[in-house]
């Protein structure tokens, strides 16, 4: 896997937020291009691949779309395609408050412009002891904290995800297997690192529904334990949030929940992931940080990471 370096973020480094006001000027130049005959953005997302991006080999698409952990659709692996199709993602809209200069409740296509989106190739090793390699279409969570502009006091950034019984069956009857909404959390600094985005597509097309249709999480050294889906609120907090995991059996899910090999899950091995799409017995050693260590390492200098995982 060869991946440029990770750089440490800046104020220049996000949208001008003259520019950030315009952005439904932009977003209407795009559709309507779009729309135009033989146009590529008729076609799907356009985004350009990123620099961050592994060159190893895509897992193909029926594997990613078709084995997914969404416990609002059922506990399975395959129980999201079923029933996820379901839900209705568009208007979807953000909240953004806690503390914040620019608190409010944001459109999800102001929360970027289409030049914004990159092509992200992640090789992601999830906490069941899977991994993939997904070409994610996102943008920088650090634009969106940039937009918010956090108060000094901000440490850490908490997601929730949408509750809607409605349209997610397992948020309602006597067997639900969480308690909702799901919530989850990151350090600020870990939210502003170049590798953290939030998603809106894989294999240039929208995001389905199966995959955290329309906005989802993803950290690509905390695959699988920090994946949040369907986000509705994104906000910046003093203390350390709450995690459902770590709600629903904090022996089993840290706060921070680094893929680690040295540190086994309760029920199974971190040193070996099984490689999804691979062929049978297909697998590798798991990599530190999900072989994002050269991006991500320094964020967790002098802390014992067994001790907090």
């Amino acid at each position: 896997m060869h991946i440029r370096s990770g750089t440490t973020l800046k104020h220049s480094d996000v949208t001008p937020k003259r520019d950030w006001l315009r952005r439904r000027e932009f977003l209407g130049a795009a559709a309507a291009s779009a729309l135009l005959p033989g146009s590529a953005g008729a076609m799907g997302l356009m985004a350009a691949r990123s620099p961050l991006s592994t060159d190893a080999e895509l897992t193909p698409r029926e594997y990613v779309t078709g084995y997914n952990n969404f416990y609002e659709f059922g506990v399975g692996k395959e129980d999201p395609a079923a029933y996820a199709g379901r839900l209705t993602t568009k208007p979807w809209s953000v909240v953004i408050d806690g503390l914040v200069e620019n608190p409010g409740t944001y459109a999800l296509e102001d929360l970027y412009a289409p030049g914004d989106l990159e092509e992200r190739i992640y090789r992601l090793r999830c906490v069941e002891g899977w991994s993939m390699v997904i070409p994610w279409i996102g943008f920088p969570l650090s634009q969106v904290l940039a937009m918010a502009e956090p108060q000094s006091s901000a440490r850490y950034v908490a997601f929730e995800t949408l509750v809607r019984p409605e349209e997610m069956p397992k948020q309602t009857g006597l067997f639900q297997p969480l308690d909702w909404p799901y919530v989850e959390g990151l350090r600020l600094d870990e939210a502003a690192n170049p590798l953290t985005i939030l998603a809106i597509g894989l294999y240039g097309e929208t995001l389905p529904n199966q995959n955290g249709a329309p906005l989802r999480l993803v950290v690509p050294w905390k695959y699988g334990y920090k994946s949040i889906k369907s986000i509705v609120r994104i906000s910046l907090v003093a203390e350390q949030p709450p995690t459902t995991w770590n709600i629903q059996n904090a022996r089993e899910y840290g706060f921070y929940s680094n893929v680690n090999p040295e540190v086994d899950h309760p029920r199974w091995s971190q040193a070996v992931e099984r490689v999804i799409g691979g062929g049978l017995g297909a697998q590798r050693d798991t990599e530190m940080f999900n072989g994002y260590g050269d991006q991500v390492a320094s964020l967790y200098s002098g802390m014992d990471l067994r001790k907090f995982h």
